[in-house]
């Protein structure tokens, strides 16, 4: 064929674009394995297009690290664990590398690169898309899963929407979400780490990434799950376990645990945006005490400093700090200060000066301080991911120690600034390694939290309270969190317990919302339900904006007023418990507040819109949230015998109902075989309660153990044995009740035992082989509100016929026989 140049030179411009596309894709994969090097439990691949590192963290835990350039430092703010010598077999040959340990099968197949987990059985845990695997586009990084039949998704930490996420897409940026929608995403916080439910099997998957990350669950398809993010490695974690709650005791295995909190952030905290000046901080902790109402805490906003400056008090509102904070320690009451990250450029102020001089501040790449516009005005804000800048916050935090404070509540820590566009080009130290904000961004308020909790200790002398409205996986060592600025609605109120829910999922067990609503003005019987569902979160505390009605319960009405001084004094009779399940979270991660997922996980029905807004507290009780207004509601119970909490009745579970639903009680069960102990009513922690410690334990069908912990409350001796601590054991086998020998060499404030039998019937118990009778009780844990109506019928308390019998608190084990 004769092609003349001019048409030669046509067909080849046309031909041109299909060429390129041919070679060169936009979507650049992993490709083949060409090289394999094994060493020990680590295996390191060189592919087409990446280098890939596989490690077994432990028998359930294998890491994968990805990247399409050679490896930078192995660095990370969330992960804490280090791999842990595990009996691990790695072998290959011409199509694949099979990794084995006592728990898991790892097989990656080597044409093209793929991963897939299997049982020690041989049935799927999760595996790759094969199609996609893992692939760049650009700087991004995204890892595509397979996804199985019927598989759920739980978890990601404070993310909206419902508990199973399957069908939905959500990102990761922390932002500062004012008022947010309850479809909202994302708002405050980053933990790209969720559960995977299929075939009665379940796992974990972390991605350790602090860019902004993405993940899609079947959003717009029905061919895969994804995470990934817009920088950095893929790097993620694959967990294993047989049971749901394992798998978040080995996520926090691998971020680490909450320390003990001090026992007063524990009680009621009075907030506001704001009280002020002292005179009115005086005024709500005396009503406070006046109307019975016990309480542990007053917060102090953004009024109490200079102009909103960071580290100052206002002279004019508090002439006195200390001496203020003396007077309300005499009542019982502890105070909690905000701090925000911006320091305002002003010369003369202290902090400002001694920052520049210390050169503490964020930087652009010329070197300058970055500067961005809060409360205070045009501000540098901390690198707090420098160790010498959160050596200098500590530092500077020394005033509120001086002053008396207790408390530190992180705000504006997203980073927050008008507008919400800080540039991508600040540079931050990263510990040594600099980084864009892009990279730092979401990690930010981890860093201050963590900043705030080491000096805190240090200016405090004793456990300190932290609060966070940003963070990162991980941040559960150094903070409590809650979910920002939420609104005075039903909607959010509801939304607020899916929130703590996921929370929980995701390893942080101590959490809690703006009971009441931040924003808004809420109804009398919206307020006295979240009060309610309050007095059964983590975090008890009433919060409501600037310019809003106030919202102490003592604003909407004697009868809310009695039903809040009803839950929050359960609440403080609750306080063995709470506190006991506070050091459960210390040592096993599970948190108290907990999705019906964890411990019914393959039951359908928990995942139900009607249903997953239920959690259980603890191990023993199960609550069920309701609109403020609503008269009936369908409630589902687990399989099992459930008490009403109330009444003592008995429920067979497996089944849903249809319940009244009244503003006085929040729907609350005991689970059967539950152990309880509680106290007497006190107004605050700082007061003794009476020397008996009753024990409620609620007859079933399964076995149980609760282990009982005391400490001092507020200092670290607990870490070198100063603590009291008793396994309780319900043998429904053998029909026993066992109280081992206590550990720790902390003294109990209770001399006295009072165990209290629900659903026995039985009159005689036998107490180390010895007989005894029991004594005919009744047990009441909420007062009958007042006749408010001269015309209106009486209400009498709810409660139930108990047996019950007192035994001296020795060290020693006993077992009850019934």
């Amino acid at each position: 064929m004769n092609i003349r140049p001019r048409h030669l030179l046509l067909f080849c411009f046309v031909l041109m674009p299909y060429l390129v596309a041919a070679q060169v894709s936009p979507v650049k994969g992993v490709g083949n394995i060409t090289h394999v090097n094994i060493s020990g439990q680590q295996v390191n691949i060189t592919t087409d297009n990446a280098n890939v590192q596989v490690t077994v963290y432990n028998a359930n835990v294998i890491r994968v690290r990805m990247d399409k350039q050679a490896f930078n430092r192995d660095f990370s703010y969330a992960v804490i664990a280090q791999p842990q010598p595990t009996k691990t077999s790695i072998t290959q040959d011409a199509n694949a590398i099979s990794i084995i340990t006592d728990s898991v099968k790892m097989l990656i197949t080597k044409k093209p690169f793929s991963v897939a987990l299997y049982t020690k059985d041989g049935e799927v845990i999760n595996q790759d898309e094969t199609g996609f695997t893992t692939s760049w586009v650009n700087q991004s990084v995204t890892t595509y899963k397979k996804m199985q039949d019927g598989e759920r998704f739980i978890g990601l930490g404070e993310k909206t929407g419902p508990l199973d996420r399957r069908g939905n897409g959500y990102t990761n940026w922390n932002t500062d979400a004012f008022g947010y929608k309850t479809d909202q995403d994302p708002i405050y916080s980053t933990i790209p780490f969720y559960i995977g439910i299929h075939h009665n099997i379940n796992y974990g998957i972390f991605m350790d990434n602090t860019y902004q990350s993405d993940f899609n669950f079947g959003a717009s398809n029905d061919r895969f799950s994804s995470f990934g993010a817009r920088g950095g490695e893929m790097n993620y974690y694959l967990i294993y376990h047989k049971r749901l709650a394992d798998i978040i005791t080995a996520y926090t295995a691998l971020t680490g645990r909450m320390k003990m909190p001090p026992l007063w952030s524990l009680g009621y905290q009075q907030n506001r945006y704001s009280y002020y000046p002292e005179a009115e901080v005086m005024r709500i902790a005396q009503t406070l005490r006046e109307k019975k109402i016990p309480a542990d805490g007053i917060t102090l906003d953004i009024h109490y400093m200079d102009h909103y400056k960071v580290f100052t008090w206002d002279k004019t509102r508090f002439p006195d700090p200390k001496a203020m904070t003396d007077k309300l320690k005499d009542m019982g009451f502890k105070i909690t200060v905000i701090v925000d990250p911006g320091v305002k450029v002003e010369k003369g102020y202290g902090v400002y000066d001694r920052g520049v001089a210390a050169n503490v501040f964020a930087k652009y790449p010329d070197s300058t301080n970055y500067s961005g516009q809060v409360w205070p005005g045009w501000c540098h804000f901390p690198d707090f991911t420098n160790p010498k800048t959160r050596t200098w916050w500590g530092t500077e935090m020394k005033k509120y120690g001086d002053d008396g404070i207790s408390g530190i509540w992180n705000d504006m820590n997203e980073i927050a600034s008008w507008g919400q566009k800080m540039p991508d080009n600040i540079i931050f130290d990263y510990d040594g390694q600099k980084a864009s904000h892009m990279q730092t961004h979401n990690v930010y308020g981890m860093q201050m939290a963590r900043a705030s909790y080491d000096g805190a200790k240090q200016a405090f002398n004793k456990r300190p309270f932290v609060l966070t409205r940003a963070g990162y996986a991980g941040f559960q060592r150094y903070s409590a969190i809650w979910t920002g600025d939420n609104r005075a609605e039903d909607s959010h109120m509801l939304l607020g317990v899916r929130l703590l829910n996921s929370l929980g999922l995701s390893g942080v067990a101590f959490t809690g919302m703006d009971i009441g609503g931040f924003t808004g003005n809420g109804t009398p019987s919206l307020f006295a339900r979240w009060i309610q569902i309050g007095a059964f979160n983590p975090y008890f505390r009433n919060h409501t904006a600037v310019n809003t009605k106030s919202a102490e319960p003592w604003t909407f009405g004697e009868e809310v007023l009695e039903i809040s001084r009803n839950y929050i004094s359960l609440r403080y009779k609750l306080m063995p418990y709470l506190y006991s399940s506070f050091y459960d979270a210390t040592q096993t991660g599970l948190p108290l507040m907990r999705s019906l997922a964890i411990d019914y996980t393959f039951d359908k029905n928990v995942y139900n819109g009607e249903f997953d807004t239920q959690y259980m507290f603890g191990n023993a009780f199960l609550v069920a949230p309701f609109e403020g207004d609503a008269k009936f509601g369908k409630i589902y119970l687990p399989e099992g015998k459930w008490y009403n909490l109330y009444t003592g009745e008995v429920q067979n579970g497996g089944q849903s109902k249809l319940i009244e639903v009244g503003l006085h009680k929040l729907p609350v069960y005991v689970k059967q075989s539950s152990i309880i102990p509680m106290q007497s009513l006190v107004q605050s922690t700082s007061q003794k309660p009476t020397d008996t410690l009753t024990v409620h334990v609620y007859q079933g069908d399964i076995n149980n153990k609760f282990v009982y912990y005391e400490d001092d409350g507020e200092s670290f001796a607990y870490e070198n044995g100063a603590f009291y601590k008793r396994a309780i054991e319900y043998n429904a086998a053998n029909k026993t009740i066992t109280f081992n020998k206590v550990e720790g060499s902390f003294t109990s404030k209770f001399h006295s035992i009072k165990l209290v039998m629900h659903g026995f019937g039985t009159s005689t118990v036998k107490i180390n082989g010895q007989q005894t009778n029991l004594n005919d009780d009744f047990s009441a844990l909420l007062n009958a509100l007042s006749k408010f109506d001269p015309q209106g019928s009486a209400r009498a308390a709810d409660g139930e016929r108990v047996k019950s019998i007192v035994v001296k608190n020795d060290n020693g084990q006993f077992t009850v026989a019934y």
